[in-house]
């Protein structure tokens, strides 16, 4: 698929459906890792976060991160501190989701606060490059490099609607409570 054709499909997806190229990590990639202390602490800008993901353990990221990539790791990603910045930056860098073998517990609840997408599979055989195409609502993720599909837990319509709106906050402001 183009660059042009995957802008276009996620331009024109629904809202749980997307496509981006997979970027490697191992486990335990704590809230440290996703943004430094020397940048959480110093600013609330999201845009300036943003440019440091991940720069403790690959320097060079947020400059080759495409709108809508995801990033693709081990066990226990977002453990740590239960800091917000963490999700809130990945989602300003353009993190389409984060696909990983298991979440930290409140990483997975700030995520989904914060309407950040996190999916729970399987990714040993996700390699650095890949392009993934992801349906929340179907619980697929289809790897078109290596031609496999993987099955995960579809998201619950509740954690959509919330994530379709941006976030908690949002969702609530939108909808003045849960529907």
């Amino acid at each position: 698929m183009k660059e042009e054709e995957r802008l276009l499909f996620r331009a024109s997806g629904t809202g749980h459906r997307w496509m981006g190229r997979a970027h490697r990590f191992g486990d335990d990639i704590n809230t440290d890792y996703i943004i430094s202390g020397r940048y959480k602490f110093k600013t609330l800008d999201l845009k300036e976060l943003a440019r440091h993901i991940m720069e403790d353990i690959s320097p060079d990221f947020y400059k080759r991160l495409k709108p809508g990539d995801f990033i693709v790791a081990g066990k226990n990603f977002g453990c740590g501190s239960s800091r917000e910045q963490a999700p809130l930056a990945l989602k300003s860098a353009g993190v389409g989701a984060v696909l990983a073998r298991s979440f930290a517990r409140i990483f997975f609840r700030n995520s989904i606060n914060t309407g950040l997408a996190l999916v729970e599979c399987d990714t040993e055989k996700i390699k650095e490059g890949d392009l993934l195409e992801i349906d929340l609502k179907k619980g697929i993720v289809f790897d078109h490099t290596a031609g496999i599909t993987l099955q995960v837990q579809p998201m619950p319509q509740f954690i959509l609607r919330i994530f379709n709106a941006g976030g908690l906050v949002k969702y609530f402001k939108r909808y003045g409570g849960f529907r």
